[in-house]
C-alpha cells in the first residue's frame, strides 16, 4: 500500500497491485487537550478500535445514501483491515456545512447563542486550510481558484440538503436530533458529483433526548449498538 495523503483521522492509500484507492480509517479523533470534538481542526487523541467502528458506520450510511438515490464515493470495504474502497475522484479542499441549529464555531464567529433554530437550514462552505482556520468561501472564489467548475456549487448544495434529510430521518428514531454536519464532495472525470470521505459522528453534532451533545466517540459506540453493526 502506498500512502497518497495522510489526514487527521484517515489515510488515502493506493493498492499498487490492484490499482485501487482505499481510505484507511485511523484510531485518532479530532479535539483539543484530550477533549474530543468533531468540529475541531486538530487531533485530540486516539481511541483503540475507533477506526474500525468509524468504517462500519460509514459503510452503513453510504449504503443508506445510495438507497436514497444520492451518489457516493463508496465502492466496498474490508472491515478487518480498516479499509474502504472508493471511486478515484477529484476531491477539492472544501467542506460543505449544513446547520439546523447554531453551535460551535458559528456561535464564536458571530456572537450567537447556542441552539437557535435555522428554518430553512443554514448552508456554508469552508476552505479546508488549518493555517487559515478553515475560512468561509464563496462560489465565485471556488471557481476562481479552480476548486469547482460552473454549476457544481448548486449541484453540491442540492446533495448536501438531501444528505441532511436522510441523516435527520435516520437519527431521529434513535433519539438523536441533528444539529449540524459537514461533508466533502468530489467529482469524476465527467464532472458528476459524489459524497466523499466519510459519514460518521466525526462529521456531525447531535443532541440526545436529555439535551446533551455526545462527543464522536460516545456517539459512535451508541450507533454501533443501536444499529446492530
Amino acid at each position: 500500500m502506498k500512502i497518497l495523503y495522510s489526514g487527521k483521522t484517515k489515510n488515502v492509500v493506493l493498492d499498487e497491485e490492484k490499482n485501487v484507492v482505499n481510505l484507511f480509517f485511523k484510531d485518532t479523533a479530532t479535539g483539543e487537550n484530550g477533549v474530543f470534538d468533531p468540529g475541531s481542526n486538530s487531533v485530540g487523541g486516539s481511541v483503540e478500535g475507533k477506526g474500525q467502528i468509524g468504517l462500519k458506520i460509514s459503510k452503513y450510511f453510504f449504503e443508506l445514501m445510495e438507497k436514497n438515490g444520492i451518489p457516493t464515493q463508496y465502492l466496498g470495504s474490508d472491515i478487518e483491515q480498516n479499509l474502504m474502497q472508493v471511486r478515484n475522484l477529484t476531491v477539492p479542499k472544501l467542506e460543505f456545512v449544513l446547520r439546523y441549529f447554531t453551535a460551535g464555531s458559528m456561535c464564536r464567529r458571530f456572537s450567537l447563542e447556542e441552539g437557535i433554530v435555522f428554518d430553512p437550514p443554514y448552508a456554508e462552505v469552508t476552505l479546508k486550510d488549518d493555517i487559515q482556520g478553515d475560512p468561509l468561501i464563496s462560489e465565485r472564489l471556488c471557481i476562481m481558484k479552480g476548486l469547482l467548475k460552473e454549476g457544481q456549487w448548486d449541484e453540491a448544495a442540492d446533495i448536501v440538503l438531501r444528505v441532511g434529510e436522510v441523516l435527520k430521518n435516520e437519527l431521529a428514531p434513535l433519539g438523536l436530533t441533528l444539529i449540524d454536519f459537514k461533508i466533502e464532495i468530489g467529482y469524476d472525470e465527467t464532472g458528476k458529483m459524489y459524497i466523499a470521505d466519510e459519514i460518521t459522528p466525526d462529521i456531525w453534532r447531535v443532541r440526545d433526548e436529555n439535551g446533551n451533545i455526545p462527543n464522536q466517540i460516545d456517539c459512535s459506540k451508541m450507533l454501533l449498538e443501536k444499529l446492530g453493526l
